[in-house]
């Protein structure tokens, strides 16, 4: 019995997802417009080029269509003409396309309503229209392209970064990550999934700029890493950019500086934020070879800087997105050597954990909900909870030899270690992916009003549910910080 209300509950759920699915298809088409969309850079054609010549550029393209340009007119020849040419006698080296293009194809403007360009195309029983901007042809949209965009634009997006071949085209799927994160949110996608989709989509970006823009004796020697949030795949409304270029140990590039620094200004005209601290490869500190790298880190560990342990942690979420990735491996093996033995240095490295205390333990989230006077003011989600939870994760994983980048996994390391306890280790990944959700849906709502996102959120706006999720969430960190300090000593130090 218990079986099969589980099953109906299940299909009732199904049901509904599916009806939301089509409410959210059938509002993307009456709001979205043309421009929104994917749209495909046309190939223009001679009229009298030959078809021979014309399918090696198709091919070499991957692509099935193309505008045909004839003095004044314009049309376009699809694979399907292929068809009426297999027919003539002659080798498709003497046809040429003018004489299989229609010249009378149908458009639409990047402004007109994807409704009445799918509307269009059912109409005349069509596959294509071209996209004009004013009296500019800037793109052929197809059915399928639609069709996509309607249901899941993501793979699309990745298929466009593909396809580009300058910054300039690469900046427009960079600018559709955000419309896919809303879409992925009002589905209900689960917060983790949309960050893990979203971090594997800014690492595409970041490795086809980095192509577009470094030479290859470059990218041969050296090892492009992404760090911080990014690393971890917990970044999904953009918020900075922690990046670095590892360099080959004796390799030596002329126009270095110049090269890194196109690649951070290329970041921040897509809308990725320069990092406050400046933790990015344009800067000396963040563009090193491996040995000067590791010198850094002796700073880091036993120098006195004291932006050197968030330098740190910030390096221990790195992952390398393109070139070598061996070099990055040579800095992490010698900051394992680095650490051998060296226990104190792990204690005074948890110890971050408490640089955003409040004062009386306990904090304000137990008086939620039902706040009043100050306690309903902005709070700092990033500072009270997942900066805590992240760092504690990442010392118990540096600790423990754990490799993994991401949050969640290096619990469920820790936890497959018998370092911590395997209940903790769900709490923590449960806490952690509630607090992301919040801050996700309070910056949404910020973009939506003109405002910079940042990691602020109002408790006294949240419903009773979100704020009894804050609570509980902000008190598994608590807790998790208690087990921290009576596992590092921290009142020792």
């Amino acid at each position: 019995m218990a079986r099969t209300r589980r099953a109906g509950m299940a299909a009732v759920t199904a049901a509904g997802r599916a009806l939301r699915h089509e409410q959210r298809e059938m509002v993307t088409l009456v709001t979205a417009r043309v421009r929104d969309a994917i749209l495909r850079k046309p190939l223009f054609v001679d009229a009298q080029t030959d078809l021979l010549s014309l399918c090696g550029q198709l091919a070499a393209r991957g692509i099935t269509d193309a505008l045909v340009q004839d003095g004044a007119r314009l049309g376009i020849f699809t694979t399907t003409n292929l068809v009426q040419a297999i027919l003539r006698d002659q080798p498709p080296a003497a046809l040429k396309v003018r004489d299989f293009t229609s010249f009378t194809p149908l458009a639409v403007g990047v402004g007109d309503d994807l409704y009445d360009a799918m509307m269009l195309m059912l109409r005349h029983r069509i596959h294509r229209v071209l996209v004009r901007d004013g009296d500019q042809v800037v793109g052929i949209l197809s059915q399928l392209d639609l069709m996509g965009f309607l249901a899941n634009q993501s793979h699309l997006v990745a298929a466009e970064i593909a396809r580009a071949t300058s910054p300039a085209e690469l900046a427009r799927p960079a600018a559709q990550v955000e419309a896919l994160i809303r879409i992925l949110h009002q589905d209900g996608v689960r917060i983790e999934v949309i960050a893990g989709l979203v971090g594997g989509l800014n690492r595409q970006i970041f490795r086809r700029l980095w192509q577009m823009l470094a030479p290859q004796p470059l990218r041969e020697n050296c090892c492009l890493i992404v760090m911080g949030s990014e690393g971890r795949s917990e970044q999904i409304i953009r918020t900075d950019q922690d990046n670095a270029l590892i360099l080959r140990d004796g390799f030596a590039f002329d126009g270095l500086g110049r090269v890194t620094q196109a690649f951070t200004q290329a970041l921040i005209s897509f809308g990725y934020p320069p990092c406050a601290g400046g933790i990015m490869l344009s800067r000396p500190q963040w563009c090193q070879d491996v040995r000067g790298f590791g010198d850094s880190l002796r700073d880091w560990i036993h120098g006195g800087d004291a932006e050197g342990p968030m330098n740190l942690a910030i390096f221990l979420d790195a992952v390398p997105v393109s070139g070598d990735a061996t070099l990055l491996a040579a800095v992490q093996n010698r900051l394992r050597r680095m650490l051998t033995g060296s226990d104190s240095f792990h204690a005074r490295f948890a110890a971050a954990i408490r640089q955003f205390d409040s004062g009386a333990e306990g904090g304000w989230w137990r008086r939620l909900p039902g706040m009043r006077g100050p306690e309903a003011a902005e709070i700092d989600l990033k500072k009270l909870g997942i900066f805590p939870l992240v760092h504690g994760a990442r010392a118990l994983a540096l600790e423990h030899g754990v490799a993994a980048t991401g949050t969640r996994a290096r619990l469920q390391a820790l936890a497959g270690a018998g370092r911590i306890e395997a209940g903790l280790a769900r709490d923590l990944a449960d806490a952690l992916h509630c607090m992301m959700g919040l801050k996700l849906e309070a910056n949404l709502a910020q973009i939506s009003r003109g405002q910079a996102p940042d990691n602020t959120i109002r408790p006294a706006d949240l419903g009773r549910l979100d704020r009894q999720a804050l609570r509980d969430s902000l008190n598994i960190v608590r807790d998790f910080k208690q087990w921290l300090g009576r596992h590092y000593r921290l009142d020792l130090l």
